[in-house]
């Protein structure tokens, strides 16, 4: 057989089959409805996780301090806890009602942390601003920083006495260090170009410093927030602790005195539960104050 007869054997033969059919282009409507499905599964996974996770951890503490292999004299258990809880919120502590308590040392600490956190960030930013004054202050700000802080609530006890006086100061102590270097180091990364470009544009020193540095150091000081309103918790409860009238630190240090595991536990439960509010709360602010950033990738699903 021929080239071209062969070439007109397979021309000729049937075709078969049914044509392709061309692949649907999702719109744009499909596309964000699957993300947003997405995105909610996995919120779902991460949230079943965690309450998976917590309830498997209070489990197993819950049988091992049943069956002996915890001792809850030492360990407490989570029904000496829970127990422990409701009659604070029912009867009292012996310092007063439970909310008073956790009210003066939220008090304390807001405090603490609002004028800690105002004076780091003001720092920061004048001597981010001024390198004669940063090479001067330097080493003075190391040498403060290596000081353990926790060891000046004695002090401020001594010199302010147990109101809250020592608590707020020993909290600004704790907040002050960690908004001031993250201040500072925002303030020194701050992008050259722009501040250049403004400079050409004939803004003043005062201009550059609100429109171009502080929105540029804004992650750094945001993200320093998030830690430091824990160090002003530590700082109000640690104060407490050494020496107060009334506070969430009082009561843990009470049930110590008495060996009263489940306290202690009770306490830094209520504690977390406050603190965690609280993140809630900072994150709300910092959302709103940097609605102009991207969202984050881990934040994508």
């Amino acid at each position: 057989m021929t080239l071209q007869a062969h070439a007109a054997a397979l021309s000729a033969a049937p075709r078969s089959a049914t044509p392709m059919t061309a692949r649907a282009v999702p719109t744009e409507a499909e596309i964000e409805a699957e993300a947003r499905a997405r995105l909610k599964a996995r919120r779902t996974l991460v949230l079943s996780l965690r309450i998976g996770i917590l309830v498997a951890v209070l489990g197993l503490w819950e049988i091992g301090a049943r069956t002996g292999l915890i001792d809850p004299f030492f360990f407490a258990s989570p029904s000496g806890i829970a127990e422990q809880i409701w009659v604070w919120m029912t009867e009292g502590t012996s310092q007063g009602p439970l909310w008073v308590q956790i009210l003066v040392t939220l008090e304390e600490t807001i405090l603490g942390f609002v004028i800690g956190a105002a004076g780091g960030i003001a720092c920061g930013i004048v001597l981010g601003r001024n390198k004669l004054l940063a090479d001067v202050f330097s080493i003075y700000i190391k040498i403060a920083n290596s000081i353990p802080r926790v060891v000046l609530g004695s002090i401020f006890i001594i010199a302010l006495g147990l109101g809250m006086a020592s608590k707020v100061a020993l909290a600004v102590v704790m907040v002050f260090f960690v908004v001031f270097a993250n201040a500072f180091q925002g303030v020194r990364e701050a992008d050259r170009a722009m501040i250049a470009n403004a400079q050409i544009l004939g803004a003043s020193p005062f201009q550059i410093t609100t429109s171009v540095i502080i929105p540029s150091a804004m992650s750094w000081i945001l993200a320093s927030l998030h830690v430091s309103f824990g160090f002003a918790l530590v700082g109000a409860v640690v104060g407490e602790f050494l020496g107060a009238k009334q506070g969430v630190g009082l009561l843990i240090a009470t049930a110590q005195g008495a060996f009263n595991a489940n306290g202690v536990f009770a306490a830094m439960i209520i504690l977390a539960v406050v603190a965690l509010l609280m993140e809630f709360l900072i994150t709300l602010i910092e959302n709103r104050l940097v609605k102009w950033r991207p969202v984050p990738y881990a934040e994508q699903g």
